[in-house]
């Protein structure tokens, strides 16, 4: 009995430190990616995770993200975030063709970007909020 509590204790502090980057204190910008994405036989590609940010007032923040599989990389979609303070989820959807990414191990990287005003130009200047890197598993 007291190696299934033990057992128990454990996956609970593993499962508490893997959300522990967003599990802090309200009011901190932070960025998970699920340990998992899918492939759709017309090369569609999704994946997904959280995001927490504050403060959009300088200008429209946004969860990006890229995967990479062998020597292939590709920017997958782009989520609008709310930025409430409160923990949303984030779902990016493309198609990827030539080639298509294959069931089976890649990495992903996901940023939390706000666009502001730029200095001279007035073009839009990324801040970057949060980046999470992670490794996954495609469906």
């Amino acid at each position: 009995m007291r190696v299934r509590t033990a057992l128990a204790a454990g996956a609970l502090l593993a499962a508490a430190a893997a959300v522990a980057p967003l599990a802090h204190a309200r009011g901190a910008d932070g960025l998970s990616v699920h340990g998992y994405g899918t492939v759709a036989e017309d090369s569609t590609v999704t994946l997904s995770g959280t995001y927490r940010c504050t403060d959009d007032s300088a200008g429209p923040v946004f969860v990006s993200s890229t995967l990479r599989q062998g020597n292939r990389s590709a920017g997958i979609g782009g989520t609008r975030a709310a930025c409430d303070g409160h923990l949303h989820e984030w779902v990016n959807t493309s198609v990827v063709k030539e080639p298509a990414y294959q069931p089976g191990a890649a990495r992903v990287e996901a940023t939390l970007v706000q666009l502001t005003a730029g200095g001279e130009l007035g073009l839009p200047t990324p801040g970057f909020l949060a980046r999470e890197e992670s490794d996954v598993e495609l469906h």
